[in-house]
């Protein structure tokens, strides 16, 4: 699980977010990030940027997590629900692997604020060759 964490710290947009990353296991990674002054939308919420930035890399990582190490992943596709808006500091985003395959891995991510789930996101990622 190293390389995750290695891959983390070369996320430059994870740095301006603030993000952490938190828990990681096979099949299941968690980031949470801060509601920075920088990252709010017109009416003083976590913009959907941010929301979106944490869940799509907690599921990517999710992906990596269970890959072989020759392999990295992109995002092909990831949508992305929003619940409430994001009102209260950290954001904790939990992505978990639902199908992995050899071409097509299948994640989803949790997104919360302090109090209430503001996001759901599914999404595929692509292994490729590192």
């Amino acid at each position: 699980m190293q390389r995750i964490y290695q891959s983390f710290n070369r996320q430059t947009i994870m740095q301006t977010f603030g993000a952490k990353l938190g828990e990681v296991r096979s099949g299941h990674v968690e980031i949470t990030a801060p509601i920075l002054a920088g990252s709010l939308q017109q009416h003083g919420f976590a913009h959907a940027a941010l929301i979106f930035a944490i869940g799509d890399s907690a599921a990517g990582y999710a992906a990596l997590s269970v890959m072989p190490e020759e392999f990295e992943v992109l995002t092909a596709e990831m949508k992305i629900n929003l619940l409430a808006p994001g009102r209260d500091g950290p954001l904790r985003a939990v992505g978990s692997v639902e199908k992995a395959g050899k071409r097509l891995v299948i994640v989803r991510a949790d997104v919360f604020d302090s109090k209430t789930k503001i996001a759901l996101m599914q999404g595929t990622m692509v292994p490729i060759k590192a």
